[in-house]
């Protein structure tokens, strides 16, 4: 890996910071770090190719600082979120404010380095993700907007491959009806979770057999797996 990407590590917790930085030094990369949002706000942010946030911090939010970031600085860099936190709703909340990946706390060095060299590598950033979601042969392109099995092309409505995008980036994980409705819907709009059920049941029956890998659950939701 390249030695000259940078990254800021943004967590109140010192002693975590600074098994990160070590391995991650070790990787090659240039690393600096800021102990809550708000001194990560106070930095040079254009400087950095990645920046690794906590969620959960004593004064600011990780996801308020990312909502900075990309609201207010209209940075792109990319930003893997760092949570002890694993519910839905907090994934969903850290993509909606630009998070390019979640991992949960407690990660191995591993996990994280191998998240970072594989987002530097494909040059994500929040504006245009170079990204390809796969599962078997399907495979799903974020850039194109497409959806192909075995090589063949799937016509989807937009808000078909929106719910699809959204199952397959959380895959495994149960996804209220009513989240749904709040990712993939504006809120100008008066829709009800029926609207949700009779999308995703022309969903499964467009992607065959992979239909069955989107499972719902009674008071639970969807999820793909």
């Amino acid at each position: 890996m390249d030695g000259h990407n940078k990254i800021l590590i943004v967590d109140d917790e010192k002693d975590l910071c600074e098994i990160l930085q070590f391995n991650l030094e070790s990787e090659g990369f240039a690393i600096d770090t800021a102990y809550s949002g708000e001194d990560a706000l106070k930095k040079d942010l254009t400087k950095y190719d990645l920046i690794l946030l906590d969620v959960m911090m004593g004064g600011m939010s990780g996801f308020k600082t990312a909502n900075i970031v990309r609201k207010e600085l209209n940075l792109d860099v990319p930003i893997i979120f760092l949570t002890a936190k694993s519910e839905e709703n907090d994934i969903l909340t850290g993509f909606n404010v630009g998070g390019d990946d979640y991992i949960p706390k407690p990660f191995s060095i591993k996990e994280v380095t191998a998240r970072i060299k594989a987002i530097l590598k494909r040059g994500v950033n929040h504006e245009d993700p170079k990204d390809i979601i796969s599962f078997k042969e399907l495979v799903v392109d974020l850039v194109k907007k497409s959806v192909s099995i075995s090589n063949e092309s799937i016509s989807l409505t937009r808000k078909e491959f929106e719910i699809l995008v959204l199952l397959m980036k959380n895959r495994s994980k149960y996804i209220s009806r009513q989240e749904i409705l709040n990712h993939i819907w504006s809120s100008d709009v008066i829709v009800t979770e029926r609207n949700v059920d009779v999308n995703i049941a022309r969903l499964r029956k467009k992607i065959g057999d992979y239909g069955s890998a989107i499972k719902g659950r009674s008071g639970y939701g969807y999820c793909f797996d």
